[in-house]
């Protein structure tokens, strides 16, 4: 039956349990980069200060190297039959492994705060302008069906996600397809092929955001949802639509986006400030119903993905409970959370995002340790995963440093004006232009992190010749 629940969790799935084909990822990574917030993307991409065809390349390029990262992840489940954050203890150690492991257990709870409580605020501004039902009714509404779509499938685990999944991806792609249909006439062929270039560095600033803003995020999860999949299934494939399920979506969008952004300012200037709601001024009232479906599943299915892989990830640092059970303590946070954003806090979202962005530099370095040792090690020894006395070592000192030193590097070529306290970073701006120069917001930090992480980690596996 589909809607079992999954009663694996951080062990070893055993072969008898191992079914499936690789073209199945297709759905649960389509489903949660399928959201129209990627339709408002495309004015970020153009506010680097690049032309639209600029922020096409940026689109393909920055998706498509993020999640061929992703896919090196989902790769390793499929070898491994284990969550990803217990694959990362080869590199880190099986205790070594708690700093990344807690740092993961942040973004995952973090993000499907957020991802909740966009859906609601997209919800309640839509039906609001309907005008069928109050404010609070209609954030009522969208908080009930986003809460309880993604507290089902996080909760009763892998079958039930696979499902979901696929059925958020066919809704919300034709309505998607529907949408654009609506809006095409809006677009302005001659004002996107006047747009002039531009430089060198908000070109990589757009590649950067593109891969930290859509991709990179979830390479401390795909493992998750590869772990079913038969040993014998091809590498290549499991790569290959990994990345193609979770890059069509957002490429589409983010360039459709850039496009319609590209031909009107006031629209560009408004998805600035609300970047869901602003849609919703070209569009005909009578889609608009529909238009706040795909936007709560469209976000909804990362959240769900975010609260599946966040449960994994508390039971994989030592919390001593059933996964189900690690997943209803992360929907509780996760609903306190929403509520409070939604209702409560004025100013809340904004410097929460920054804080996310902020752990999210850390998470880079440590994407670019583990795809190194995923690529390097011939195989990974399940049981000794789990031994700190084994061959993984309790704690990998070499390789936490790596981590320290990748991510001190990376803070220091980052500028984050979410909020005030985050000022702190960049301290490193001024060898480059400053913190106002013209590679301000380019994001460099994350590439250093990703650069130092990837060859710091595959140097030392090289030294010690380590294979397993």
């Amino acid at each position: 039956m589909p809607f079992e629940l999954e009663l694996n969790s951080i062990n070893q799935i055993a072969d008898h349990e191992r079914r499936g084909v690789a073209r199945e990822l297709f759905w649960p990574w389509c489903g949660a980069n399928v959201s129209v917030l990627a339709i408002s993307y495309g004015a970020f991409f153009l506010g680097f200060g690049i032309n639209f065809w600029q922020a096409t390349f940026a689109a393909v390029i920055g998706t498509v190297l993020s999640f061929l990262l992703v896919g090196v992840s989902s790769l390793a489940g499929k070898k491994s039959s284990v969550p990803t954050m217990i694959i990362s203890r080869a590199a880190f150690g099986v205790k070594g492994n708690l700093l990344p492991g807690f740092l993961s257990y942040l973004v995952f709870v973090g993000w499907e705060t957020v991802l909740v409580s966009l859906a609601t605020l997209a919800t309640g501004t839509i039906l609001d302008r309907i005008g069928t039902l109050g404010r609070n009714a209609s954030l009522s509404l969208g908080f009930l069906i986003a809460v309880t779509l993604t507290v089902f499938g996080g909760v009763l685990g892998y079958k039930v996600i696979m499902a979901m999944q696929r059925w958020i991806s066919l809704i919300t792609l034709i309505a998607t397809g529907l949408f654009m249909a609506l809006t095409l006439n809006q677009i302005n062929w001659s004002s996107l092929t006047s747009m002039k270039s531009g430089t060198i560095e908000g070109l990589i600033g757009a590649i950067v955001f593109a891969m930290t803003g859509i991709g990179l995020g979830w390479v401390n999860s795909a493992a998750d949802y590869s772990r079913y999949l038969p040993r014998d299934v091809r590498s290549s494939s499991v790569v290959g639509w990994t990345v193609f399920g979770a890059s069509l979506a957002p490429i589409i969008m983010v360039i459709y986006g850039a496009a319609l952004a590209g031909s009107s300012k006031e629209l560009s200037d408004s998805v600035a400030a609300d970047p869901i709601g602003a849609l919703t001024n070209i569009l005909p009232t009578w889609f608009l119903f529909f238009f706040a479906l795909i936007s709560i599943l469209g976000l909804i299915g990362g959240a769900i993905l975010d609260l599946y892989s966040s449960g994994l990830t508390l039971v994989s640092i030592g919390f001593p409970i059933k996964r189900h059970h690690a997943a209803s303590i992360d929907a509780m946070i996760m609903l306190i959370g929403t509520v409070y954003i939604v209702w409560f806090s004025k100013n809340f979202l904004l410097p929460f995002q920054g804080f996310l962005i902020t752990i999210g530099v850390p998470l880079a370095a440590w994407s670019a340790i583990f795809v190194a040792d995923v690529l390097y090690r011939k195989r990974i020894t399940e049981d000794e995963l789990f031994n700190p006395f084994g061959i993984y070592r309790g704690i990998n000192w070499l390789t936490i440093s790596i981590l320290v030193v990748a991510t001190f590097v990376g803070f220091g070529f980052v500028t984050n004006t979410y909020a005030s306290w985050l000022n702190w970073q960049g301290y490193f701006m001024n060898l480059i232009g400053g913190k106002s120069g013209q590679w301000a917001y380019a994001n460099l930090g994350v590439l250093f992190a990703l650069v130092i992480g990837f060859f710091g980690q595959w140097s030392v596996l090289q030294r010690s010749r380590t294979k397993r």
